[in-house]
């Protein structure tokens, strides 16, 4: 079963989605990486980060994680107003004496970036 909360949106929120960027202006891009979480990592959390060339107004990057083609985590990030992004998530969770890997081995990731279309072509591109 799939519950959805009811969703009210407040007078200033209606006024950031009309300084969107028109959809038919917009184009998405999609970056595809590898990742490797080790066995023992140094830190317990993990981060996905990268910059936007000529990105969107009021549209957020989307990051998807897959194990062996199964998706195990997704997010959405706002970019920052110099095209850059980031996401932190954690890889383990210790409790006492237990340590729970929540990843681990071999990840595919998926990044979905929204441009601006019909903007100058940027010099390089980084992810």
């Amino acid at each position: 079963m799939l519950l959805l909360p009811s969703i009210t949106i407040s007078s200033s929120q209606e006024q950031v989605a009309s300084n969107l960027v028109p959809e038919s202006d917009v184009a998405l891009q999609k970056v595809v990486m590898n990742m490797n979480i080790p066995d023992n990592p140094t830190l317990p959390f993990g981060c996905v980060w990268g910059t936007v060339q000529n990105p969107a107004p009021g549209y957020p990057v989307e990051i998807e994680i897959f194990k062996d083609g199964k998706p195990v985590y997704v997010a959405q990030v706002d970019v920052k107003s110099d095209g850059s992004y980031e996401k932190y998530f954690r890889v383990i969770d210790v409790e006492k004496d237990h340590t729970t890997h929540i990843f681990q081995g071999d990840y595919t990731v998926d990044v979905f970036k929204y441009v601006v279309k019909n903007s100058p072509a940027p010099a390089s591109t980084q992810t």
